[in-house]
Order: C-alpha cells, then structure tokens, then sequence
C-alpha cells in the first residue's frame, strides 16, 4: 500500500499545501525586511521566528501541527543544535534586493492562503493557521530593538514593521 501525502487528509492538492507551507518562513523573512537591521539584529529575528514556527508542531490544531511539521522536516529543528556540545544552529541571514517587493509578494500569498483556507478547511483550522503566522511575524518584529547605538535604546518595533505585521493580520482577518 502506498502512504499517502499528509496533505491529501486536509483535502490539499499539491500546489496548496507548497502554498501553506511556504508562507510561513516568507512571513519571517519578510518581517525581517520590514526594517534593515544589522545582521546581529537579522539574525535574532529569524531564530525567534523559526522558534514560533518550530513550537507549531505542538499545536493542538492539526493543520498548523502538520505544517510546522513539515517546514522542520525540510529545514531542521532550531532546537536540535542546542542538544549536541559544540554545535551551533547558524541560520542565514536573508537579505531581498527589493525588501518592498518581497513584502508585497508575502501580503498576496497571505491572502491566497486566507481563501484556500475558507474552502478548503473548517474555521477553526483556517483561523489558528492565520493566527499562527501573526504570531510568527510578532514574534520576528519583536524579536530586537531598531536603531540605538551599540546594542543600546532604539525601538523595540519600528514603524515598518508595525506595519507590515498590521497589514498581515489585516489579510488574513486576525
């Protein structure tokens, strides 16, 4: 007997779950490039928000448990390096030649995702997803200061990327 794709139990074709497990990481990175950061800062923003994604595996929702299942197998556990001596999880740092662009790109795939979701999964699922990727650019945005000199003041969420986090959550009606 051949095992089917996890997707195929959510009633996903192919394309939608690459759609769904895409966005996730895409909301980071364009969270990140909400605002140039050092790439101290840049790097603190995407461990935080790869900590968001990689704790969706234990969500109670099984679609957001599935996807963040997915996105872990593919790129490894964030937590994982933290348990081998010696060794230390490096994420690159990812920086858009045209941050806008990639921003605008996210929205419209956000917004994709939120009507894939209304057809295809029950409000709860589709509302915890949406949910989740708020979350993931909260947790991206908030993850270090702007501005400040040698580590020191700045603001802990800038104007961009209030914005950016808005206009997300406005998408996808969270």
């Amino acid at each position: 007997m051949i095992e089917q794709p996890a997707y195929t139990g959510f009633g996903f074709s192919d394309e939608e779950w690459g759609l769904l497990v895409g966005l996730p990481q895409a909301v980071l990175t364009a969270a990140s490039a909400a605002e140039s950061d050092s790439s101290r800062r840049t790097r603190a923003e995407g461990v935080a928000g790869m900590e968001i994604i990689s704790s969706g595996r234990e969500s109670a929702i099984a679609l957001v448990a599935a996807v963040a299942g997915e996105i872990v197998a593919r790129v490894g556990d964030p937590e994982a390096g933290g348990d081998l001596p010696g060794v230390e999880v490096e994420l690159p740092v990812v920086a858009p030649a045209d941050p806008q662009a990639l921003i605008d790109d996210v929205l419209a795939r956000a917004g994709q995702a939120a009507a894939l979701l209304a057809t295809k999964v029950d409000e709860g699922q589709a509302g915890a997803y949406k949910h989740w990727l708020v979350e993931i650019a909260d947790q991206v945005v908030g993850a270090a200061p702007t501005g400040g000199i040698l580590g020191l003041g700045g603001e802990q969420v800038s104007d961009s990327e209030r914005r950016f986090r808005d206009r997300l959550a406005q998408i996808l009606n969270d």
